[in-house]
């Protein structure tokens, strides 16, 4: 694991993940670049509630989750507001499909993989 790039500031994420081993370990991999991990959703009403309660920089949406959706709960939370995000998921080509101007990444991924995605979601916040 890379140090955080200085350019880049602290963000206060919200990682959904249904799978609890992998949204530990993404949330310690954030740490070790330097962000906060506000919540881990493992559902979509879990994900819509923490996004309300934290309002995070950044969201981190596996597109997959045991009980939901987590496009839909995307959908759900940009009612209230945007909010930067990616999704991850082992179906690229499916998401794309979906919602094809979205920034993805596919599992599994690097480190280096994840920094990218943030910084090309932030960056792109950043201009709106």
């Amino acid at each position: 694991m890379q140090p955080m790039k200085k350019s880049m500031k602290t963000l206060r994420i919200l990682v959904v993940e249904d799978d609890s081993l992998l949204g530990m370990l993404l949330g310690e991999v954030l740490e070790g670049m330097g962000h906060e991990v506000c919540a881990i959703a493992a559902n979509e009403d879990d994900a819509v509630a923490a996004a309300i309660r934290y309002s995070p920089d950044l969201m981190i949406v596996d597109v997959r989750l045991g009980d939901g959706s987590g496009i839909s709960a995307v959908d759900k939370i940009h009612l209230n507001g945007a909010v930067p995000h990616f999704f991850v998921t082992g179906d690229l080509v499916n998401v794309k499909l979906l919602r094809p101007g979205a920034e993805v990444i596919q599992k599994p991924f690097r480190d280096s993989d994840l920094e990218q995605a943030i910084e090309r979601v932030i960056g792109a916040a950043a201009t709106i």
